[in-house]
C-alpha cells in the first residue's frame, strides 16, 4: 500500500465512530439473572485422605481470589456439616491386634500397652516410638503405609508410660509418684522391655530385624537404646523424625506458652479431631481420626450423673517439665556415634544444628526433607515417610548381602582337600 493510500484509509477510520465487537453469547451476563441466580449448595467435601492435601492448605491460590459480595462463593450452605470427616476411626483398620504386655519390677508393675502387625517371611520389623504426648497410634496411618512398601515388614507401636493405655502400679506410692518418671533412662529401658517382651508373646526363636523410628521424644529414645547396644546386631538402623537437639531445647522455652493455648478438654471426640486439623497440629486428616481419641479420656473429675460428658488429656504435658532438658542434651552426638544406619527426616533444614551439619556433610546418616509436613511428620505425610524409611531398609537389609568367605575358611578346605 502507498503512502497516499495509507493517509486516505486514515481519513476515512477517523470519521468513524468506535463500535467494539460484541463478546461472545457465552459471556454475555444476562442482568435479571444475575440478581435471581445464585450457587447452588456446595456438596459435602469429601473426606480426603491424601496428606498432600492437607499439608497444601495454607498455600492454596484460593487465597487470590476475590468473590463478587453477591456470591457467597465459600460461605458453607445451610445444614453443612462435616462430622463424617471428624468421626473416630478404629485401631484395627491398621494393625492386626493389640499387646497387653505384664512387667513386674522391684518398686512396680507395668503393663505395656502396644499394637502390632507382626512380619511376615524374614521381613524387619519396625519398633515405633511416639512423641510426648501422643500414641502409639500416630503410627497408625504410616504402618499401613509401610506395609504397601514393604509387604513382608511388620511394626510394633507402643503407649510410652503416661501416655495411651500403658499402666505403672507404683508398689510403694508416694506424693512423688502423682505424675510418671518419664527420664530417657526410663524410657529407654521401657522400650527394651517391650520388645523383650514382644518376642516371647509372638513366640519368635529370635529377633527379626529391628528398625528403631522415633518422633520427637520418641527420636531421642530410639537413639539412646540404639547408642546402649542392648540389642545387639539385631538393630538394623534407627530412624528420627524431626527433632534436632539444638532446635528442641530452644522449642522448650515456648512450649509452657503452647499448652496455655490448648484446650483443656472438648465436648466430644469428634470435636478434638477437628481442632487438631484446623489448628493444623495435625494435618492429615485421617490420620488424625485414628490417633486423636487415644490422647484423650473421659473427664474423671466430673460427676458420674451429669449427663454431659466433657474429654481431657491423658497426658498432663506440664507435669513432664522436669525431664524436657534430659530428654535432649547431648542427642546430636549419640544419633552420630551409635552403631547402625542413620536416618534423619526432618520437615525443614533449618532444624539441623552445627553438629549435625558437619556430619551430614561427612555422610555419616541420611537426611531427607519434607517441608510440606508439619512437626507430625509421620501422619501429616504418611506415604512420603514410608517411602523414606522403605528406601533406607533396603540399604540397610543385610539380609540381601552376599559376603565372600574368609580367607581362613579357605585354607581350611583346601587343607582339607
Amino acid at each position: 500500500m502507498s503512502d497516499l493510500q495509507r493517509s486516505f484509509a486514515r481519513a476515512k477510520l477517523a470519521g468513524l465512530p468506535f463500535e467494539p465487537p460484541p463478546p461472545p453469547n457465552h459471556l454475555v451476563e444476562n442482568e435479571e439473572d444475575d440478581e435471581i441466580d445464585d450457587l447452588k449448595p456446595l456438596p459435602e467435601a469429601p473426606d480426603d485422605d491424601s496428606s498432600s492435601a492437607s499439608s497444601a492448605s495454607s498455600a492454596s491460590s484460593t487465597g487470590t481470589i476475590r468473590p463478587s459480595p453477591s456470591k457467597h462463593l465459600f460461605a458453607r450452605p445451610k445444614g453443612f456439616s462435616n462430622r463424617k470427616g471428624s468421626e473416630p476411626l478404629p485401631w484395627n483398620d491398621y494393625f492386626t491386634r493389640e499387646l497387653y504386655l505384664k512387667f513386674a519390677r522391684p518398686t512396680e508393675n507395668v503393663t505395656y500397652h502396644a499394637y502390632i502387625t507382626p512380619p511376615t517371611a524374614k521381613g524387619p520389623l519396625l519398633v515405633t516410638h511416639h512423641g510426648a504426648g501422643s500414641s502409639g497410634l500416630s503410627f497408625a496411618l504410616f504402618a499401613s503405609e509401610i506395609r504397601k512398601a514393604l509387604p513382608d515388614a511388620g511394626v510394633l507401636s507402643l503407649d510410652a508410660r503416661g501416655h495411651g493405655e500403658t499402666v505403672v502400679e507404683k508398689l510403694e506410692p508416694s506424693p512423688s509418684d502423682a505424675a510418671p518418671d518419664l527420664s530417657h533412662e526410663i524410657l529407654s529401658q521401657d522400650l527394651l522391655d517391650v520388645i523383650q517382651l514382644t518376642e516371647k508373646e509372638m513366640k519368635w526363636s529370635e529377633l527379626p530385624g529391628l528398625l528403631l523410628i522415633g518422633h520427637s521424644l520418641g527420636g531421642a529414645v530410639v537413639t539412646d537404646l540404639a547408642k546402649s547396644g542392648k540389642l545387639g546386631n539385631a538393630v538394623l538402623g534407627y530412624a528420627v523424625l524431626d527433632v534436632v537437639e539444638g532446635s528442641a531445647i530452644d522449642a522448650l522455652q515456648s512450649m509452657q506458652s503452647y499448652l496455655l493455648t490448648r484446650p483443656k478438654n472438648f465436648p466430644s471426640l469428634s470435636s478434638a479431631i477437628e481442632w487438631h486439623t484446623r489448628s493444623r497440629t495435625i494435618r492429615n486428616t485421617t490420620s488424625a481420626r485414628i490417633s486423636v481419641p487415644s490422647l484423650l479420656r473421659l473427664d474423671p473429675s466430673q460427676p458420674s450423673a451429669n449427663e454431659t460428658k466433657t474429654w481431657t488429656w491423658r497426658t498432663d504435658l506440664a507435669a513432664t517439665q522436669p525431664y524436657w532438658q534430659g530428654w535432649f542434651a547431648g542427642l546430636s552426638k549419640k544419633f552420630l556415634d551409635a552403631k547402625g544406619g542413620k536416618l534423619l527426616l526432618l520437615a525443614g533444614t533449618d532444624r539441623l544444628d552445627k553438629e549435625l551439619m558437619i556430619g551430614q556433610m561427612q555422610g555419616k546418616y541420611q537426611l531427607q526433607v519434607l517441608p510440606e509436613a508439619g512437626h507430625f511428620i509421620h501422619e501429616d505425610q504418611a506415604e512420603k515417610t514410608a517411602m523414606v524409611v522403605a528406601d533406607f531398609y533396603r540399604r540397610n537389609d543385610r539380609s540381601a548381602l552376599v559376603l565372600p568367605p574368609k580367607v581362613g575358611d579357605l585354607l581350611k578346605a583346601n587343607a582339607a582337600a
